[in-house]
């Protein structure tokens, strides 16, 4: 997953999700998403300093996001999807963090 390709590396790339105005919720974030024609995801991260200022959590946040992607989504699946933290969380929380992403995951069918 680390895989340049399957990022989203530039603020137009951002911004073109952004711009299709599809958002979904769950209590720790929001999923902002748009179609790509890429045969493949991309994923974005929006976690702010003001959410939380420790590196290693902004960190833990992120790979617990891709991990629960890699096995929600079919790596051939064309969305990009910028994930934007709403409510901090740790470990303890990954659980419902899980099964709230997976649950709203699903309803990204474009």
């Amino acid at each position: 997953m680390s895989n340049k390709k399957y990022k989203l590396l530039n603020a137009d790339e951002f911004s073109s999700v952004f711009n299709f105005r599809k958002r979904l919720n769950t209590d720790h974030l929001f999923i902002h998403f748009a179609p790509n024609n890429l045969g493949y995801y991309r994923l974005g991260f929006i976690v702010a300093k003001k959410m939380e200022n420790k590196a290693f959590k902004r960190n833990y946040i992120r790979r617990s996001i891709k991990e629960i992607v890699k096995h929600s989504f079919d790596k051939n699946f064309s969305v990009d999807i910028v994930f934007r933290l709403k409510k901090s969380y740790y470990k303890s929380d990954f659980n419902n963090v899980r099964m709230d992403l997976s649950r709203t995951l699903t309803k990204i069918i474009l």
